[in-house]
């Protein structure tokens, strides 16, 4: 019995998941520590790295990636608060955001908070509060769009020609006036970019790194001093959704890094990455219970409670997310073709409309009311990026940790309201 299958099966017979308590998402916290691990193995000493908050923002799991040695990358003021709540120092925190308010800008300027301007008038502001918080130790740059295009998912794709994020490098005279923006601005000592993440070739994102690598050298050699002194390569690593392999890994983006911007891994930049996915998503599963069985058109349909309410990017784009599922008896054993037929089988969540679906059409152990399944590598941007469906029930995040050093794992559990009452009561 492989560590996952005993972390699902110690949360099943330990009957976690009862008529009230119909999926859980379950984060393996020593895996995490692994993953984490490999990042810093992979990189040298001059490479920090932050995890990009909205890709995991349950607090247990961020103080221990903070325990673990990461900073954090925060895109907006619910994130920023969520990375303070889980013991982010200013320093190790980044802003990024597209959006700032001007509150926001200033929350960042006044308590050392590092943030990347997006636009000219996100500047403009800056400008201000530049002069109203001189000594700020706030290290701020500009988001670079290298406009080299996009990968095999359009929404993942953050450096297309007419991207909403960042500056648009190659676009009129735009280049030149970024090195005249760094060249009067003596306070801007950093620079970003955001290439990709799913979807998007190493070699891609790589190109999108010497980019900007190459126009820190040119603002640094037109100002006559190295004014920038910090890279912030955005974008995170693709994960493998197709088996448990981790590919690509980090050592291997390392080292497409080092072979395209060598200058990256010498001692003249400090670099900060913002991984996300790639750091979370392995390390999580969700277990939910099927509640019913049917046939329908000869497709077995197994429903359960685990659906587009805390899956949405598989319902909404199931080409680009599609998911693992592995089948559990009510004792927690696996299901496999030794103890169950093997049938078509369609995966379906709670949420009325018909894609409402974890999977479709796929060959699996007959499922069968009061089994579980277990959702695989859901750890970045499931089950803690949860929506209500149907405004109905009601729904509360809650982390526990377990109690056996042998399984180290944060546990976040969706709770149904226990009556139509209790939730008519709350509103």
């Amino acid at each position: 019995m492989n560590r996952k299958q005993q972390i699902i099966n110690s949360a099943i017979k330990a009957n976690i998941i009862d008529n009230n308590l119909t999926a859980i998402g379950i984060m393996d916290l020593n895996g995490l520590q692994k993953t984490v691990s490999d990042v810093y193995a992979a990189f040298p000493e001059n490479f920090f790295h932050t995890f990009a908050v909205k890709a995991n923002a349950l607090v247990k799991v961020l103080e221990s990636l903070r325990e673990y040695g990461m900073g954090a990358e925060v895109a907006s003021p619910g994130e920023l608060l969520i990375a303070q709540t889980a013991g982010f120092p200013a320093q190790d925190i980044i802003f990024d955001s597209p959006a700032k308010t001007i509150n926001d800008l200033r929350s960042c300027i006044k308590n050392d908070i590092s943030l990347n301007i997006d636009n000219l008038q996100e500047l403009e502001r800056i400008d201000q509060l530049m002069d109203e918080f001189p000594e700020t130790k706030s290290i701020i740059g500009f988001r670079v769009n290298p406009q080299i295009g996009a990968g095999k998912i359009g929404s993942t794709s953050t450096a297309t020609a007419t991207s909403k994020f960042g500056y648009a490098l190659t676009d009129n005279d735009n280049r030149q006036q970024l090195v005249n923006i760094y060249k009067n601005r003596p306070w801007l000592k950093s620079i970003h970019t955001h290439t990709g993440s799913q979807g998007c070739e190493l070699t891609l994102m790589a190109a999108g790194v010497k980019i900007i690598t190459e126009l820190a050298e040119e603002i640094n050699t037109a100002i006559g001093q190295q004014q920038i002194t910090r890279l912030d390569i955005g974008g995170g690593l693709p994960v493998n959704f197709a088996s448990d392999d981790v590919t690509p890994s980090f050592q291997e983006y390392a080292d497409t890094l080092k072979e395209t911007v060598p200058l990256l891994f010498t001692d003249k930049y400090q670099v900060k990455t913002e991984f996300g996915r790639a750091i979370v998503a392995k390390n999580g599963m969700i277990i939910t219970r099927v509640e019913y069985t049917k046939s329908s058109g000869g497709r077995h349909i197994a429903t359960t409670h685990a659906g587009a309410q805390i899956l949405t990017r598989t319902a909404f784009l199931p080409k680009f997310w599609p998911l693992r599922v592995t089948g559990y008896s009510s004792d927690g054993t696996e299901k496999t073709a030794s103890n169950a037929e093997i049938v078509a089988t369609d995966v379906a969540g709670p949420c009325c409309f018909a894609g409402d679906l974890i999977c479709v059409n796929k060959k699996l152990p007959k499922l069968v009311p009061n089994d579980y399944v277990l959702i695989h590598d859901t750890g970045g941007y499931y089950f803690t990026n949860h929506f209500d469906y149907n405004s109905l029930p009601r729904v509360s995040i809650y982390t526990a940790q377990s109690e056996s050093t042998s399984e180290n794992v944060a546990m976040s559990c969706i709770r149904q309201a226990q009556s139509l009452e209790d939730v008519l009561l709350k509103m």
